[in-house]
């Protein structure tokens, strides 16, 4: 089976654990955090912009006048507990509003008032409590007591038996209505605890739904979605990277410098059971950091004192040479079309035996080139010659350079970019791997975040200051750290417990 079919269908069997959700979270901060301010701000606004309203309130007491005895009084409770649902209904009709409105000369219509009047009732009570809400704290006890007075009346004519008779139905005002010293609303606390409220909501579902869409390859969990292929190390981002792109240019302790030194001894432990040979590192899209890494590990295997050579094969878009300050007229391609030997071809870069054979001059047929005999026949001399050969190849899924080029390495590292590459195109890249058999020796993850939760970084103490910045193109030996490459990476892996495995052949 390929690398796909033994390595992929982990989604089945992943599980989210506390981690993971904290993980998430601290991808989704800023929009969870923007989205429960923006809720709270709602709520504030609407709240200094809501009109205020003040609510008065009165309760009336419904008795049955009756002779007193011990049966009336029963029936009479009785009779008042089925009458005072009608009278709460009774409150907002035309026979309750209108005279409110001629008694305080208001403008609104019977209708109009009755909304700003509220009338309930409990069961089982004779208590009738008439709310009323208006934009003057004055007017709504006015209109509450001219509500409660109008009811009284109103009851009265509609239970009077005849013309000139007297009513069963007595109504009583047990609580006369106040002005109130605040406004019912708006209610600012109960806003912002409900905006507050809403916006975390409305947070956590923009979260979960930036989280199920989001499918790019951010650390080792979404990594392992995807393939079981040893992950050989964490490059994280540095901003400085764009100027100072090489770790010789950059203290021996700085996390960036550590970080390719634990790679160089993961590879080695990656290829012990593997005859030593050639390394592609490729990556699935441009721009994924593909040649920085290459020449970085480079850099840093020459650095633990092998003899290494480093050969651009991008033949579309060769930077090595442009990275490392060297003359590219003359380099692979040059070899390829027989027209000098390569070892005559090969630049000594630095203090330590690294040499470059850069790309030359781009071909009109890069494909044809890397598949040829000749290729093949040009990494095989060089790996007789060197200990490590790494060769920067081109991008997998633009075009086919890579994959033909696979077929003349011992091994092949991809390059993933956290921040950018999607887990469907990195399946595509290792589908095309696996498509021509190639070995698959492992996967880096670049541009990992420094600090948060998907952080990759380890130094003794921050170094950043002293490392003055060098052009990144300089070769010479002024561009190499003042202290001995070999000699910090031997001491840092040495105070690490690590023992470096046998640097290939000698």
């Amino acid at each position: 089976m390929g690398v796909l079919a033994k390595h992929t269908r982990y989604s089945e069997r992943h599980t989210l654990e506390i981690r993971d959700y904290i993980r998430i979270l601290g991808h989704n901060w800023i929009l969870l955090t923007c989205l429960t301010l923006l809720g709270v701000l709602g709520a504030v606004g609407a709240s200094i912009f809501t009109k205020a309203s003040y609510t008065a309130e009165t309760q009336l007491f419904v008795a049955i006048q009756s002779s007193g005895s011990a049966t009336d009084l029963q029936l009479g409770n009785s009779f008042s507990q089925a009458r005072v649902q009608s009278y709460v209904m009774t409150v907002g009709t035309p026979a309750v509003m209108q005279p409110v409105i001629e008694q305080l000369g208001l403008t609104e219509s019977p209708k109009e008032l009755a909304a700003k009047v509220k009338a309930t009732a409990e069961d089982n009570t004779v208590i009738i409590t008439i709310q009323v809400t208006d934009g003057s704290a004055a007017q709504s006890a006015a209109i509450a007591q001219a509500v409660a007075d109008s009811l009284i009346k109103a009851v009265d004519n509609l239970e009077k038996s005849d013309v000139g008779g007297t009513s069963p139905v007595k109504l009583s005002i047990v609580t006369p209505p106040s002005v109130p010293e605040a406004p019912s609303h708006p209610n600012p606390k109960l806003n912002i605890l409900v905006g507050l409220v809403a916006g975390l909501l409305l947070g956590l579902g923009a979260t979960v739904l930036r989280t199920a869409l989001d499918n790019k390859v951010r650390d080792e969990s979404h990594l392992r979605k995807i393939t079981a292929a040893p992950l050989l190390g964490s490059i994280s981002f540095d901003r400085d990277a764009a100027k100072r792109p090489l770790v010789s240019q950059v203290a021996p302790q700085s996390p960036r410098a550590e970080s390719f030194r634990q790679l160089r001894t993961n590879m080695q432990f990656a290829s012990i059971s593997r005859k030593s040979g050639a390394i592609m590192v490729t990556s699935s899209l441009p721009s994924e950091g593909k040649t920085t890494t290459a020449t970085n590990i480079a850099i840093t295997f020459s650095q633990a004192g092998q003899r290494v050579v480093l050969i651009d094969a991008d033949l579309r878009r060769p930077t090595v040479g442009e990275y490392m300050g060297l003359d590219r007229n003359a380099g692979l391609t040059t070899a390829l079309l027989g027209r000098a030997g390569v070892d005559d071809l090969l630049q000594k870069w630095g203090e330590d035996e690294l040499y470059v054979l850069t790309s030359g001059q781009i071909p009109p047929n890069p494909s044809e080139l890397l598949a040829s005999d000749e290729m093949l026949q040009l990494v095989r001399h060089l790996e007789l010659k060197f200990d490590v050969v790494i060769i920067d190849a081109p991008p997998l899924l633009p075009v086919t350079d890579a994959a033909v080029l696979s077929q003349h390495v011992d091994g092949v590292v991809l390059v993933v970019n956290s921040q950018n590459t999607r887990q469907a195109q990195v399946e595509r890249s290792l589908a095309s791997l696996e498509l021509v058999n190639a070995s698959v020796l492992g996967v880096i993850l670049n541009m990992l975040p420094f600090k948060g939760v998907d952080s990759y970084a380890y130094s003794y103490h921050n170094l950043e200051n002293e490392s003055p910045a060098r052009p990144a193109g300089s070769a010479s030996r002024d561009a190499r750290p003042a202290t001995v490459p070999g000699q910090a990476a031997a001491a840092t892996e040495d105070d690490h417990g690590r023992h470096a495995l046998p640097a290939g052949r000698r």
